[in-house]
Formats: structure tokens, C-alpha cells, sequence
């Protein structure tokens, strides 16, 4: 049944989402791509994603009438993760409530102080004397005495003296480390730009930075033009092989990036030449491909990756248009799949700072999964498959507009959709939403066969009952009618959609279960889950717990959402050089553990492909 939604715009960012009366405010803010601290995984007892709302605001729940002060709370001043959409409403969210703006996503564990404001290129006006008589200095030493040590490639070498005298010696001197990669007339020292890019299997994601400040400008997603050589990385391994083939998948992922750097510059008024540098994050694969590293050692055992350490070289080395000797960085990797995407998310969560037994898994088509276990670190790599991103799902879809982002059943079964349109598809998190209904109505069994209506539990709500169907001979579950869609055709789960959710699930599920086996820890003993990827923070807890893609064993308000792990490395390696001798120790710390040659991993898969018989007591 579709339900009116409501509108809730946060600023100062002014986007604006649709959601169903009910809807936690955290929740709405993910929508809305807003990440909100919240270190005690959401119970309300911290008090760090606290927001100020006008409108239609709710009553205030017990933790908030704790924290807050009866003015506060007569203020709209409410808890994220406590208050729920009750009518329209403005949400004012503070810098400090934010996790993933700028350095905030390293705030959280103190990474902030760890990584101070340091990016590789730095930029520094200065005002010269100009040669006399009396002083004949070579130029590049006047400006050596001026900025510190210099190395110049001929090309700067060149245009040094012209700029020099242009500008009457005065001007902004650009340097990458020690070298010089220009001189600019006037003072530019405000115009210093970055950008962070997460290259995912499925998506792609930009974030325009200022390397003054910190701050994200603008963020840009699209969908990884590469998914119409294959939808997982083996597909594109392979299609690598063929004549051409590389240079084509290399050239399309560039040509996509460098589009997202167009948007980035035009929607906020910023110039191209003024980015500096550009760091990419993504998987072992993806990494591989956009530099146009031949990737077949990859496609066979052992699965060797070219690189280990990051890669830099030049931006237009690579294709992309920005500062004429700008440079780009691709974080480094720590073995077989586990790539830079992995490394940037150690780094951007500082779980190796967290005590306790932390689990850290980026649910993606290329599920990574990393264990800090005492002072061991390591990592694995699991084909989980698009599912989670809407791929080989009959009416799955990305996170966008029309989808069905969440499925609740009380008395009936409800949707929201991302928004506030007629549904078109559903995304990773409602596929996710629906199984964990269909086990805790007993329409689906653990084995993952779906119910016919001749088979369905006595009791069972009507609603429920009415909306199971077959297709393709097999039964299937009506999710939302066709008068109800923006198609005019019934959304449905089917048998197929459920076995493949099954297969991204039981691959997670039993990488995390040899990540355990080999530090000799039992689910229980986690104390933190950190959930990552590019939907990771709409997943509800309680339905990945009963579908078995988090461990039943751990408490609930120990899972924490991370957001976009990836672009957060990315971007802290773009605005601090610390930060990426951090990450570079972190890949060589890392231990790789190939799922692929233990013995033990095709039987936990099987099992783990088996949902849980029962709901978890957490």
C-alpha cells in the first residue's frame, strides 16, 4: 500500500526528500545522502547527531528529554537517530553533527587531529624583488629563497621567466612536494581545489574538495559506464583480454570521470584548472582498469595485482582535464581484490584506533571484509555479486528516483520510495527489507524457496496473502500493484530475485565467517560492525541480522553505518599527506586472506547461503 509521504529539507544543504510518516530522521538524512554522526550506533545515548527542526516536529522521545533542556527541546532540537518524520519539516544540521563532510568522517575517532590540513600540493603568493644590477639571482632560486626547496621540469622551466616578468614578480607559486607546476599571476592561494573519486564495480561518486578548508563543495554520482561489459570484475578481466579490449574499458571510465569533473566545475562555479589533484579509491580491478594495468594476472590463480603501493602520475597522463601538471593518485592495495576501496575504508574509520574485535564490511558487488582482531589486521575480498545494487534483480534498481528504498509490514505491507513517486523498481536495501519479511511471516523457507498460496501459514495477514503470484511458473510476491507504479506493470519479488539475494548474502556472510575462524573469535565477541558501501547506510539492522548478512550474535546498536568508506579515504588522502602515509602503511599492515585458495570457504558458503531459521534475540 502506498502512503502519502511528506517532505523533509535539510540544510544548509537545501536537498529535499520524500518520506513516510514514521521515518527515523537518520534514515531520511542517508536519503538525502547526509551522513550524521552517531558513535553509539543510534540507542541516543551519545548525543553527537543532534539537529534542529522546525515544522511538523514530533514529540520528544525519552533519550532526547534527557539530553536536551526543556527551551532545547521547545526549540526543535532533537536527536537523528531518536526523532521520527511526523509532517513537513526543515532540519538544520550543525558541522559537528555531520560525519562525512570534509574531515568530519574522520572526526568520529579522532582522525581529525591525526590528519591535519596538509594536501601533497600547496599553493603560496608571493612578492619578489625583481632583478637589479646588483642582483643577477637566477629566477628559479629568487623564488627558491622565496617558497622553499624547487624542482622544475622543463615545461615550467620554460614558462617561469615570461610569468615572472608578467606579473612584476608577483604571484602564486603552485607546488606538488618540491616541485613547481606553476606560477600564477596574482593571488590564487583561495582557488585550490581536489577531488576524490570512489571508482566502484557498479557506480561512480566525485566529491569536489576545497584543499583549503576541508570542505566538500559538491558531490556527483553516476552509474560505472564499464557495467555493459559485464556487471562484476571477472566479466571485464575477461573482456580485457580481447583485442581492444582494455584500452576501451579504460578509455570509458576516464571519459566518465572526467565528465563528473565537468559537472563538478560548471554546477559550482569553479575552474577545471584549478583542481590540483585527483585521488582515486576503488577495487583492486577498477583501480587496474582506469590506469590501463593489464589486469589478467587477476583473472587466474593465485589473482596477483599489479601494483601494491600507490600509483601517481600525471592528470593528463591518464586523460583527465584538469591543471595542466596536475597529478593523480590511485590508493594502494593490499592483495588479490582487496584494493584501495578496503585500505581508504581502515583509513577513513580509524577502526584500527577502536578497541575490541571491529568488523569492517563494504557491501558492494565486491563485498570487502576487514577484521582488526587485538594487533592483527585482516582482510578479504568476496564476489557478493549486484544484487545489493539492483543488477539481475527483475525490477531491482539503483537508489535513485521511483525506487522502493524500504518495505515494512504492520498489518499490511507499506513502501517508501525514494522521492515521493509512483515505484518503478526497488533497490538493495527494500531486497533485503522483503526477504527479511517473507522469513518472519513464514512465506519464504530458510533454504529460500518462496511459498505458493496453497502453502502459506494459517493466519497469515490477508494483505500478505493476496500478494503472492507466480511468475515464470514459480511463486512470486506483488509489491506494489500496477495502478500503483509509475509503469503501469506490478512490481514483483520473484524465486530468481531471492536465490540472488541469497548468493550475495551467503558470500558475505561466509568470508566474515573465515575472517572469525582465522583469529579464533566467535560472532559474539564482535564489539563494533562498521557497515559500508554505497547503500550501506540504509540497511536496516534487524533485516540484515535476520537474513544472516550480519552476524545474529552482535548487539544491534554495535552496528554502526559508515557511508561511503571509499570516497572518505579518498578524500582524506586528497587534503592530507599524513593521511596518505597512513594509508600506505596500512595496505602493507593489512594481512590478505584468499577466500578462494581456503579449504574450508566452498562449505561456508553453502551453509551461509542457508538464512537463519529464526530472528535474532539482538
Amino acid at each position: 500500500m502506498l502512503e502519502a509521504e511528506v517532505p523533509v529539507t535539510f540544510q544548509p544543504s537545501g536537498r529535499t526528500m520524500h518520506v513516510l510518516p514514521g521515518t527515523r530522521l537518520l534514515e531520511a538524512a542517508g536519503l538525502a545522502g547526509i551522513v550524521l554522526n552517531q558513535p553509539c550506533g543510534g540507542t541516543g545515548v551519545c548525543g553527537k547527531c543532534r539537529v534542529r527542526c522546525t515544522g511538523e516536529v514530533c514529540p520528544a522521545a525519552p533519550a532526547e528529554a534527557k539530553l536536551f533542556s526543556e527551551r532545547e527541546l521547545a526549540d526543535g532540537f532533537r536527536l537523528a537517530c531518536q526523532t521520527t518524520v511526523c509532517g513537513p519539516l526543515t532540519v538544520s544540521v550543525p558541522e559537528t553533527t555531520l560525519l562525512a563532510a570534509g574531515h568530519q568522517i574522520l572526526d568520529r575517532s579522532g582522525a581529525q587531529a591525526a590528519f591535519p590540513p596538509d594536501p601533497g600540493v600547496r599553493k603560496v603568493y608571493v612578492e619578489l624583488a625583481p632583478p637589479t644590477r646588483g642582483d643577477d639571482t637566477p629566477d628559479a632560486i629568487r623564488l627558491e629563497q622565496a617558497v622553499g626547496p624547487l624542482e622544475l621540469d622543463l615545461a615550467v622551466a620554460q614558462l617561469l621567466p615570461s610569468r615572472l616578468r608578467q606579473t612584476g614578480f608577483r604571484g602564486t607559486a603552485v607546488k606538488a612536494g618540491t616541485r613547481l607546476i606553476d606560477f600564477e599571476p596574482g593571488n590564487t592561494e583561495a582557488e585550490h581545489l581536489a577531488v576524490a573519486v570512489d571508482v566502484g564495480t557498479t557506480t561512480l561518486v566525485a566529491a569536489l574538495l576545497d584543499a583549503n578548508t576541508g570542505r566538500e563543495r559538491m558531490l556527483v554520482s553516476r552509474l560505472n559506464p564499464q557495467t555493459r561489459f559485464g556487471d562484476d570484475v571477472l566479466s571485464r578481466i575477461v573482456h580485457a583480454a580481447t583485442a581492444g579490449g582494455l584500452a576501451e574499458l579504460s578509455r570509458v571510465i576516464v571519459e566518465a570521470i572526467d565528465d563528473m569533473l565537468g559537472e563538478l566545475t560548471s554546477a559550482s562555479g569553479a575552474r577545471r584548472e584549478h583542481i590540483y589533484e585527483v585521488t582515486v579509491s576503488g577495487n583492486t580491478t577498477m583501480q587496474q582498469l582506469l590506469c590501463r594495468i593489464d589486469p589478467s594476472a587477476l583473472g587466474a590463480l593465485p589473482f596477483v595485482p599489479s601494483l601494491g603501493p600507490g600509483l601517481e602520475c600525471g592528470a593528463r597522463e591518464l586523460g583527465l582535464n584538469i591543471h595542466a601538471r596536475g597529478r593523480v593518485y590511485v590508493m594502494p592495495v593490499v592483495g588479490g581484490f582487496v584494493g584501495g576501496d578496503a585500505v581508504g575504508g581502515i583509513l577513513a574509520t580509524a577502526m584500527t584506533d577502536i578497541p575490541g574485535p571491529t568488523l569492517l564490511a563494504d557491501i558492494g558487488t565486491n563485498g570487502e571484509i576487514v577484521l582488526w582482531a587485538g594487533d592483527r589486521l585482516t582482510a578479504a575480498s568476496t564476489a557478493a555479486g549486484p544484487a545489493f545494487e539492483g543488477a539481475r534483480i527483475l525490477h531491482g534498481m539503483r537508489g535513485s528516483t521511483g525506487a522502493i528504498e524500504k518495505i515494512v509490514v504492520d498489518g499490511r505491507l507499506r513502501l517508501n520510495v525514494i522521492g515521493g513517486v509512483p515505484p518503478v523498481g526497488l533497490c538493495g536495501s527494500a531486497l533485503i527489507d522483503v526477504a527479511a519479511e517473507l522469513l518472519r511471516h513464514g512465506m519464504a523457507t530458510p533454504q529460500g524457496r518462496m511459498l505458493d498460496r496453497d502453502e502459506l501459514p494459517a493466519g497469515l495477514l490477508s494483505d500478505l496473502a493476496k500478494r503472492v503470484t507466480r511468475h515464470e511458473g514459480k511463486p512470486a510476491l506483488v509489491l506494489a500493484w500496477p495502478e500503483e507504479t509509475g509503469s503501469g506493470e506490478p512490481i514483483l519479488l520473484t524465486q530468481r530475485d531471492l536465490r540472488e539475494l541469497q548468493l550475495a548474502t551467503g558470500a558475505i556472510r561466509a568470508g566474515v565467517g573465515i575472517l572469525l575462524q582465522e583469529a579464533g573469535l566467535a560472532p559474539q565477541q564482535l564489539e563494533t560492525v562498521l557497515i559500508a558501501g554505497g547503500f550501506g547506510n540504509f540497511i536496516r539492522r534487524k533485516n540484515a541480522q535476520r537474513i544472516g548478512l550480519m552476524p545474529a550474535g552482535v548487539p544491534r546498536h554495535s552496528i554502526r553505518y559508515q557511508g561511503n568508506t571509499s570516497l572518505a579515504g579518498a578524500q582524506a588522502v586528497a587534503l592530507s599527506r599524513s593521511a596518505r602515509r597512513r594509508a600506505e602503511a596500512i595496505a602493507r599492515m593489512a594481512e590478505h586472506v584468499d577466500l578462494s585458495t581456503n579449504p574450508t570457504f566452498q562449505a561456508a558458503f553453502a551453509n551461509a547461503m542457508i538464512f537463519p531459521d529464526s530472528e535474532p534475540s539482538t
